[in-house]
């Protein structure tokens, strides 16, 4: 397989990192601009709330770019967001610096995405994205561990400042490797959200946006949940998140060839009812320290098995178009899954939000079952197409 699309993947994970690592300096922000935890956690809301509107309209802005170009100028981007908040001084500017990154993030990921399915045929485009993803998925095991233990001592500006030059040597390493890709086609804003009005598009869209709302509204208060099931704290909860980012990398690298060999909609099936028993299951399992690693690692894998075929379905309704509608999908339910874990802990409490995030869980899964009784998609499951576009399709 193609060092390229690792090298893509790499950008992935700056640009990944960039969204996570904000929850492990969120204590040093708090004390050191003087703003409460909760305003400090609103850092993370504008990112994914930037991320999602800002992909399909950069995407359209930047549609004439030669697509070497636009990856690496989504890094430098993505680069002087991480700088900014590495000088800021105060809230509203380090607010604005986590806009720049993630519009840039917004650039990279569904470029990055298309760029990577160029490289290989067909039959392996699932590993394609997979690999990308997998970027994404080694910023969530790194991410957030790297920002509690760096933040004490480097401070939260100094970890902004080391995802800065993460992100620019990824960028000087593209620049270096990659090859020049022309622009497709022109596409307006208008073209763009065309395929929306296509009702498999939107039941696809809604799947996305609810399934990362169930999982990642869980996952933001997976710390206190685990200190009132296991109660356990410090390393040992730090243990638990890595064993959980771990299963991330293996389920999203099994979702991208379970994807290719049995089709989008059966990988689908399969991910959504393992990831309904383990998020159902969740207060009851991790009661020890061995149950809550077995528990959080299988969740953490059929949570991340899902983007491969996500994103392989999408290609397969309209190409790389749907691709940056599909992450402002992902953004939008990161960015609600706070508001919506907030509330389901102040009106019923912490331990019931695994039960809420298995009902999302089983209305993607209906979702899914309207999907699979399409004639058209039933047929694409058992051909191998053409590509849908070229590489530098966006």
């Amino acid at each position: 397989m193609s060092a390229r699309i690792y090298l893509l993947g790499a950008g992935a994970f700056a640009v990944g990192t960039s969204a996570y690592v904000v929850s492990g300096v969120l204590p040093d922000v708090s004390s050191e601009l003087h703003v409460s935890l909760t305003a400090a956690g609103q850092l993370a809301t504008a990112f994914s709330l930037a991320y999602a509107v800002g992909a399909p309209i950069l995407s359209t802005l930047t549609g004439r770019w030669e697509r070497r170009t636009l990856l690496i100028a989504a890094l430098v981007l993505a680069a002087l967001g991480n700088l900014i908040a590495a000088v800021a001084t105060n809230y509203p500017v380090l607010i604005v610096g986590r806009v720049v990154a993630a519009f840039g993030a917004a650039v990279y990921t569904p470029a990055a995405t298309l760029f990577a399915t160029g490289l290989l045929p067909p039959e392996e485009r699932g590993r394609a994205v997979a690999i990308v993803f997998g970027g994404l998925t080694f910023a969530l095991v790194l991410g957030v561990p790297a920002g509690t233990l760096l933040g004490p001592v480097l401070g939260y500006k100094g970890v902004f400042a080391l995802i800065t030059i993460v992100a620019v040597l990824v960028a000087i390493a593209e620049r270096a490797a990659l090859p020049k890709v022309d622009a497709p086609p022109v596409v307006s804003l208008r073209e763009r959200f065309a395929g929306v009005t296509d009702r498999r598009v939107q039941t696809v869209l809604a799947m996305s946006v609810l399934g990362v709302l169930a999982a990642f509204s869980v996952y933001i208060y997976i710390v206190p949940l685990l200190k009132e099931t296991v109660h356990l704290g410090g390393n040992a909860v730090g243990f638990l998140l890595l064993v959980y980012g771990l299963g991330a990398v293996v389920g999203n690298l099994l979702g991208g060839r379970a994807t290719d060999r049995f089709g989008s909609l059966r990988t689908l099936c399969g991910v959504l009812v393992g990831s309904i028993v383990m998020v159902a299951t969740l207060d009851l399992s991790a009661t020890t320290m061995v149950g809550a690693g077995a528990a959080l690692f299988l969740w953490g894998m059929f949570t991340w098995a899902f983007n491969p075929p996500i994103q392989n379905l999408l290609l397969e309704l309209g190409g790389g178009l749907l691709i940056s509608l599909n992450a402002s999908a992902i953004y939008l339910g990161a960015g609600l899954s706070a508001v919506v874990g907030g509330l389901v802990i102040q009106l019923v409490g912490i331990t019931y939000l695994p039960l809420v995030a298995a009902v999302l869980d089983v209305v993607v899964l209906g979702l899914l079952v309207t999907l699979r009784r399409d004639p058209a998609l039933q047929r694409v499951e058992h051909l191998e197409e053409e590509p849908v576009l070229a590489v530098a399709a966006d």
